[in-house]
């Protein structure tokens, strides 16, 4: 008996070991299905769901803090929050010049490209004159054309203005991240298909990453995690449809959709 109340008055006066807590600074933006942060300060997507299964395998607790897109890096360079996602090595050069930020491995890769309408793909560039773009947002590939007044830039406060004006024909093409503008349009306006990634169009692929500036010990966690935990990652990306076709013309498509369309095109290969 004696031995017994000695051990649990051992346990009971060994101090308690507090979860690391980490400040992970993410966007206030509608960008589904990689995620939701709103002024509120709720979180929520892909990225949520990500980082929280990386929390609880590493048994680590994680603040997400939600800020406005220009105030993410300077909350990171300044040390309002331990990380930042997403990020990316190519991102800012600028302002991160002579600060040494450390990178995760990809978590997602993702295509910036055009939306058109099913009947434009193909059409080339040139018959490219005016293309919506989400304010704030830099259309990479058609500098050179805006600059010489070949491709005229309609303005877009928000995603769904976008997508109306090239619905409308305000423009011809929408400039976005393929796979949120195709969940917009599959899920929120209920027109898939409505608008398509047309890939003969100048477009860019690169990676979401997480990245801290004085915390390399977590991007290694993260990194080990991302590694060891494959098949949970793998069924996060196919539950919320991040890579959704991403190496094919129907990036962001539902599968029943490119289903039909295939069915479509087989038809029309028959009849010639």
């Amino acid at each position: 008996m004696k031995t017994i109340l000695a051990a649990a008055l051992l346990v009971l006066s060994m101090p308690v070991i507090a979860e690391q807590t980490y400040v992970i600074g993410v966007e206030q933006a509608a960008f589904l299905p990689h995620y939701n942060g709103d002024a509120q300060g709720n979180y929520q997507g892909f990225a949520r769901d990500l980082l929280d299964s990386f929390a609880a395998d590493s048994g680590l607790r994680l603040v997400y803090k939600v800020l406005p897109a220009d105030e993410l890096l300077p909350a990171l360079l300044d040390g309002r929050v331990d990380a930042k996602y997403p990020d990316n090595p190519n991102w800012s050069g600028p302002a991160k010049a002579g600060r040494r930020v450390h990178y995760s491995q990809a978590v997602v890769h993702y295509v910036d490209g055009v939306m058109v309408a099913p009947r434009r793909v193909g059409r080339g560039i040139d018959e490219l004159r005016r293309l919506a773009v989400v304010d704030g947002w830099t259309p990479w590939g058609y500098e050179d054309r805006i600059a010489a007044n070949q491709i005229l830039l309609v303005s877009s406060e928000n995603l769904p203005r976008m997508v109306r004006q090239a619905l409308l024909k305000d423009s011809d093409g929408a400039y976005y991240n393929v796979v949120v503008a195709a969940h917009y349009l599959n899920n929120v306006r209920a027109k898939p298909g409505a608008l398509v990634f047309d890939a003969n169009l100048p477009h860019t692929r690169s990676t979401f990453n997480l990245s801290s500036l004085n915390h390399p010990e977590l991007i290694e966690r993260f990194d080990r995690y991302l590694r060891e935990q494959q098949p949970a990652v793998a069924a996060l990306k196919a539950q919320h449809q991040v890579e959704a076709n991403l190496s094919s013309d129907y990036i962001g498509m539902e599968q029943w959709k490119v289903d039909f369309l295939e069915r479509q095109k087989l038809k029309r290969g028959a009849g010639n």
